[in-house]
């Protein structure tokens, strides 16, 4: 009888499922960390602050914001087994969309 470890894996389609009450938001940063087991891509939104009137009075408020808030709206963890297939799979899909949209850039 093979052992468990030598046995030929039984493989299973996967069904992806999003929930229909998962929250989407809209990602305008990121920021990559890792550590010796994971790699953490953590997700920010900004909302740029609202400034009203003329270019001087724009820009006289806009000194005095003291800082811009940047809300973490996911922070996904990987293995770093896995990363190299993310990697691969958004490098894939943004050639799709150049291909698909030859007028936008990759920067």
């Amino acid at each position: 009888m093979p052992s468990q470890e030598t046995a030929d894996p039984i493989i299973r389609p996967l069904e992806w499922h999003v929930p229909d009450d998962l929250a989407s938001h809209y990602a305008t940063n990121f920021v990559v960390q890792h550590t010796d087991a994971e790699f953490i891509l953590s997700f920010f939104e900004i909302v740029p602050p609202i400034v009203v009137g003329s270019e001087e009075e724009r820009r006289a408020q806009i000194e005095k914001i003291p800082s811009v808030r940047a809300d973490c709206v996911a922070r996904i963890i990987v293995s770093p087994q896995r990363l190299p297939d993310f990697l691969k799979a958004i490098q894939t899909n943004l050639e799709k969309f150049l291909s698909d949209h030859p007028n936008q850039s990759g920067g």
